[in-house]
């Protein structure tokens, strides 16, 4: 096998026959076929779930028929495909070129269903709903050069603070899953479901810790294999929706049609602003794991394919895109940075956009045995997040401040989402449901009122804050060393 082949997929787990170092950069090796096929998958299991649960939400929310869920998660695997790759392969102006995994965010669904809602629900609303997502993401395609003169009021304190926020959120996700996706299930918790979530925990650690090379790096996917195996021989899977789902399908460019209406393009609008402005997070969080800088350049590009990328989903009947943080956390767990394999699991996602059969067999997957994997990568985001605060100054008794407020104000609606439904309005209650957003918001207008805002008659502090691409290249955090 050749170099180039063994260089794109194992990283820096090399094998101990071959110490010398590696010549080409880890994000643009290109593995083989098969490799890239297995990874490829692998990022589109640990992205599935999230990718489908969106569009059920939407649907639910508005009041649509059974028969337009399978439509819409269709469209959103197929729109989180295109994402993708437009983020992963690029092109001219358009796309940060890193092993980033798109999906269709959750953060936008209050705002979707309201704005469905109140243009009359059901099929009547879509029209407006769609509307507002290509419009909202023209917007963001538009503005996308001024988010890279914010650059530097993200360095490794607010990113790192953001990001753990990220994996310490998501953990409450985790836990749903492991217990059986629904908590108000007679079952849920049980201890079957547990143990279906403990068979795949299990074989992740085993892999790790027995095994070196590619076994180890496809340690997810064995894990979810193995998980789902179990839960068939003991009859805790229903695989009876493939044989009902078509072996080809999918709706036609702006199926419900289209209506354009002021108000909910600004209700859309305003979710994007907040879903970029979470996104400059985990684009810096990336590039610190493959090494790779990002500036205010590629966070222009990197926001121009999320705002290109929303408005081919709303044409194409599916929601906003965002950057999916479980997918994060898997390339840091495996180290494997080629974006040609996320380039693969963009093309693997529109297939089963396009197959619907197919997309039906992962569907089948347990929600617990999916939360047995799902932990262990929620958990992984959180400590690379931390990684990145030693990089910045703990010491100093703002810096400690803005770290325990952002991550308490964060966790607020983890704990208590019912915050959400007593503000007055869509949009706090948008800012209020999520504590990814809250605790983003929190520790940017920290980060303003510490280090950026001087009274009158104060001089400018000795120290300013270092811009993130410099420091980030300042430090080498990610090592061969570090445990996985």
């Amino acid at each position: 096998m050749s170099r180039t082949t063994d260089q794109g997929c194992t990283d820096d787990r090399k094998d101990d026959r071959d110490p010398a170092p590696h010549a080409q950069d880890p994000v643009e090796a290109v593995p083989s076929f098969w490799r890239l096929a297995v990874y490829g998958f692998q990022h589109v299991l640990a992205f599935y779930a999230g990718a489908v649960v969106m569009p059920l939400l939407v649907a639910q929310g508005i009041g649509l028929p059974d028969e337009d869920i399978g439509l819409l998660v269709n469209a959103s695997l197929l729109t989180c495909g295109i994402a993708t790759l437009m983020q992963a392969v690029g092109f001219r102006g358009v796309g940060i070129k890193l092993p980033i995994v798109q999906g269709t965010s959750t953060t936008a669904v209050p705002s979707l269903v309201s704005v469905g809602l109140a243009a009359g629900g059901a099929k009547a609303g879509m029209p407006t709903v769609l509307g507002a997502v290509i419009a909202a993401g023209l917007a963001l395609f538009v503005i996308a050069p001024v988010f890279s003169k914010l650059v530097r009021f993200f360095p490794p304190l607010v990113t790192g603070t953001i990001v753990t926020i990220v994996g310490i959120t998501l953990l409450a996700v985790a836990a749903r899953q492991v217990g059986g996706g629904d908590p108000s299930a007679r079952t849920f918790g049980s201890p079957a479901q547990l143990g279906l979530a403990a068979v795949t925990f299990v074989v992740i650690l085993l892999l790790h810790k027995f095994s070196r090379g590619f076994l180890a790096t496809v340690a997810v996917l064995v894990g979810l294999f193995v998980g789902t195996t179990v839960a068939a021989l003991a009859g805790k899977t229903d695989f009876s929706r493939i044989g009902d789902a078509s072996w080809l399908g999918m709706a036609a460019p702006l199926h419900y049609g289209i209506r354009f209406d002021t108000l909910a393009i600004l209700a859309v609008f305003m979710v994007m602003i907040i879903v970029a402005v979470e996104s400059i997070g985990q684009f810096f969080a990336v590039g610190q794991i493959v090494g790779r800088e990002v500036d205010g350049k590629g966070v222009t590009r990197a926001l121009r394919a999320d705002g290109l990328a929303t408005a081919v989903a709303g044409a194409l009947n599916s929601f906003p895109s965002t950057v999916y943080s479980q997918n994060i956390g898997l390339i840091r767990l495996t180290r494997v940075k080629s974006r040609w394999i996320i380039a693969s699991a963009g093309v693997i996602m529109m297939v089963f956009g396009l197959v619907p059969k197919v997309g039906a067999v992962v569907a089948a997957m347990p929600a617990s045995v999916l939360g047995g994997a799902t932990i262990v990568l929620f958990a992984t985001i959180a400590v690379v997040g931390i990684q990145i605060l030693l990089q910045a100054d703990l010491t100093d008794q703002r810096n400690t401040i803005l770290v325990a407020a952002s991550m308490g104000i964060g966790f607020l609606p983890t704990a208590f989402p019912q915050f959400a439904e007593q503000m007055p309005n869509r949009q706090l209650h948008a800012l209020f449901e999520s504590g990814i957003i809250l605790g983003t918001v929190t520790a940017v207008l920290l980060n303003l009122f510490f280090h950026h805002l001087r009274l009158p008659g104060r001089k400018k502090a000795a120290v300013e804050p270092v811009d993130p691409p410099e420091h980030y290249m300042q430090h080498e955090v990610y090592t061969e060393k570090d445990p996985v």
